[in-house]
């Protein structure tokens, strides 16, 4: 098993910027494939990016790429989530997730889940 606390959400004017942090213990983070989600109010959780596990390939929701960056430190035992030029829709609750089959976007491929971070975007 890996366990994983989520960091670094926030308050943000639109436009800004915020790094989350996902902090993994337990089982060797370094196996795992990595992906970042999100859940706003009222809606379903949806994927924002996806990370193998050497770092070396990355997935995007379509809506992230070019605003988000996913990154590992697999020295750290840790993923970063990089996200520039923030909207009021990215409030949401994102959460970090671990699997051991692959980085997609289908939530049910990922065998743990941290609590979240709440982040939020103001007008």
């Amino acid at each position: 098993q890996v366990q994983l606390v989520e960091s670094g959400g926030g308050l943000v004017q639109a436009g800004g910027s915020l790094r989350l942090s996902c902090a993994a213990s337990g089982r060797a983070f370094s196996t795992y494939n990595m992906g970042w989600f999100r859940q706003a109010p009222g809606k379903e959780r949806e994927f924002v990016a996806g990370m193998s596990w050497t770092g070396g390939s990355t997935n995007y929701a379509d809506s992230m790429k070019g605003r988000f960056t996913i990154s590992r430190d697999n020295a750290k035992n840790t993923l970063y989530l990089q996200m520039n030029s923030l909207k009021p829709e990215d409030t949401a609750v994102y959460y970090c997730a671990a699997s051991s089959h692959d980085y997609s976007a289908y939530s049910r491929s990922y065998d743990f889940w941290g609590q979240g971070t709440q982040v939020t975007v103001s007008s």
